[in-house]
């Protein structure tokens, strides 16, 4: 217990450190963050760490909310100038917005981390076998999801940070490639030498398997990359009988919890944001992620206690990311029609209680149709999980500025501050 007890605190100490060189200095926005803290093997696994309890913190808040808001799954409630702009979204959404600086700035420090401890940790002589391993694929999965979420929130990102934050940018579809190359190293990673059982406790802790979360992650970004093939592959290699979860303290605690009950800035929009004709009354997601409070539609699900869990994916995504890779890589509508199916009808079961309890799918089989039908399933069963804003674009579903019930930006501008400091930073999208 001791040797964990100073694990944790060099992690406090990382992150506070990290913090403090991450402030929003303008040249040094892209600047690796923790870079002095993983020269010793107490240090790296810290970062380590540290890298599950800053994402599933600060970087859930910013890339779950602000991307709900322009998808339409939640509307801004709050008189801050950040809530209205992103709201009003459109030309409306400055450079200057603050949420947009967040998420940018938050998944740039995950990014920089997780550098660190890339570049660091195969030089400590005592870091060895499963526990190096578990540290490095641990990493590689921090920088995919860092890249992942830069690449469905803007046009063009950086895929590495530098010191003197003159980054270059290349076009989403390469951010996302350096993602999945990330994983498939990862992977390979942990196959070859399998996690150690310290790695595991002093890093994940017993509610995340490792390996279960490269190949969510994989299948996710191989099907935003196109890779329809990849994305079935993975996505089959997910045992859905284990969840993973991150947890959280009265200190480090549920960031969906601390926007819904403590910030209330946001309330969800009516049958969770779907239009007319997309929502199916009886399903049960409704009333799992939502809570009528007066007139007010309120987050539920996972924000209901301030140490309740969040998963970190969910086992039906896995389901419908293969229907959806058959039927983009024409293959069988039978095959891809039940597994729509096992996540309609699911009355029981789920690992997190997410049941829709519908009836069996009644309509036409052909791609088209149960295309629209995967969406509908996503929208509903991955509700404020970061991915209506890429599913938004990627099923063609009605966009502005001709159309903003669905979504109000399709990308986001880059802050004023990367511009500012940067000077490859590209051009704003239009909208």
């Amino acid at each position: 217990m001791k040797k964990i007890f100073n694990y944790k605190l060099f992690l406090f100490a990382a992150l506070a450190m990290s913090l403090n060189s991450c402030k929003m200095d303008v040249p040094n926005i892209n600047q690796p963050s923790g870079s002095a803290v993983p020269t010793t093997r107490e240090g790296i696994i810290a970062i380590s760490a540290g890298l599950q309890m800053y994402y599933s913190t600060n970087g859930i808040a910013a890339t779950y909310f602000y991307p709900a808001v322009t998808a339409r799954e939640l509307k801004g409630v709050a008189t801050f100038t950040n809530t209205l702009e992103l709201e009003a979204g459109g030309t409306e959404l400055p450079t200057a917005n603050g949420n947009i600086l967040t998420l940018w700035s938050s998944m740039q420090k995950l990014l920089g981390m997780s550098e660190s401890v890339l570049n660091n940790a195969s030089s400590i002589s005592t870091l060895t076998g499963g526990t190096l391993s578990g540290t490095l694929a641990n990493a590689h999965l921090y920088r995919a999801i860092a890249l992942g979420a830069l690449a469905t929130s803007f046009e063009k990102a950086n895929t590495q940070t530098q010191k003197d934050g003159k980054v270059a940018f290349v076009d989403r579809q390469a951010v996302l490639a350096e993602a999945i190359k990330s994983l498939n190293t990862a992977i390979a990673l942990v196959q070859q030498t399998p996690i150690s059982s310290e790695f595991t406790s002093t890093v994940t802790g017993s509610t995340i398997n490792l390996l279960n979360c490269l190949h969510a992650f994989n299948a996710r970004f191989n099907l935003m990359a196109g890779n329809f093939q990849q994305a079935y592959s993975e996505a089959n290699l997910v045992d859905l009988t284990k969840k993973s979860t991150f947890t959280y303290t009265a200190i480090s605690v549920n960031p969906l919890w601390n926007q819904t009950s403590i910030l209330k800035y946001y309330v969800v929009r009516e049958n969770l944001g779907l239009p007319t004709g997309l929502f199916e009354t009886g399903d049960k997601r409704l009333d799992f992620y939502t809570k009528l409070n007066g007139t007010t539609l309120q987050l539920k699900g996972f924000s209901e206690t301030q140490n309740g869990e969040v998963p970190v994916y969910l086992p039906d995504e896995m389901k419908l990311i293969k229907a959806e890779a058959l039927l983009r890589n024409n293959g069988s509508l039978t095959e891809a029609r039940d597994l729509i199916n096992e996540v309609r009808t699911q009355t029981a079961g789920d690992l997190f209680n997410v049941n829709a309890g519908l009836p069996a799918y009644a309509g036409a089989i052909n791609k088209n149709d149960l295309l629209l039908e995967v969406y509908k399933q996503r929208c509903a069963e991955l509700f404020m999980s970061g991915l209506r804003l890429e599913d938004s674009r990627r099923f063609g579903r009605p966009a502005p500025p001709q159309n903003t019930a669905e979504r109000n930006r399709n990308f986001y501008p880059y802050p004023d501050q990367e511009r500012i400091g940067n000077p490859n930073t590209p051009a704003d999208p239009e909208i």
